[in-house]
This record gives structure tokens, sequence and C-alpha cells, in this order.
């Protein structure tokens, strides 16, 4: 009898060993509850404590999540609004030059358009 027992727990000791061998840690190879065994108050008591964190990680993530897309809806609405004056701009310019006027922005933005094509021809040549 007292053989097959120390055979028995070199058995278990070599299949801890082989399987924490396998996952490179020396924790306890087996983890978790055993099949058909009650959860204990102190098992509840981590799950919940486990679980609680994870919810406040998930709210975090949210928070985050929402700052950044309220950030960027912050950022593209400038750019519409900007979009919005210089759409606007260019209307007032069309009536002036309906009128037989030339608005004054159209005629500084020509001159620096003929400058920066000079310039391009002779950094080309």
């Amino acid at each position: 009898m007292m053989r097959s027992e120390e055979t028995d727990i070199n058995k278990e000791e070599s299949k801890c060993k082989v399987s924490v061998e396998k996952s490179g840690r020396k924790e306890a190879a087996r983890r978790g509850r055993k099949p058909g065994r009650k959860p204990t108050k102190v098992d509840m008591k981590a799950k919940l404590e486990r679980s609680r964190q994870s919810a406040r990680e998930c709210r975090a993530r949210k928070k985050l999540r929402y700052q950044y897309l309220e950030e960027l809806v912050a950022h593209r609405e400038q750019a519409v609004l900007m979009l919005r004056k210089e759409l606007e701009l260019y209307r007032q310019w069309c009536k002036e030059i309906d009128e037989g006027k030339i608005p004054e922005g159209a005629l500084k933005l020509i001159t620096a358009e003929d400058v920066k094509m000079e310039e391009d021809e002779k950094s080309a040549a």
C-alpha cells in the first residue's frame, strides 16, 4: 500500500511539472475550480471584484472614445465654418465681378498666383 501511494504522488507531481514546463510558469499548473465543486465565498468575492474592475475599465475606455469623437466633431465643425466663410467670400467676389468691379482680395490672389507660377518656372529651368 505504501508503495502505490508514493507512485500516485509521484505521478501527480510529474503531471504538474509537465504542465508548468509547457506553460513556462512557476504557478500551480491547474487553475480555477474543480468540476462539481461549489464556489466558496472567497471565490465569489474575487469574481465580483474582477467584474467590477472590468466594468470600471470599460467605462474608462468608453469615456476616452467619446472624448476623442467629440474632439473630432469639434474640429470638423471648425473646418465647415471656415469653408462657409470662404464660400461667402467667393459669392461676394462674384457679385462684385457681375457689377463690373474687381474685388480687392481677388486681385491680390491673382497676383500671388502669378508670382508663384513664375517662381515655379524659374526653379524648373
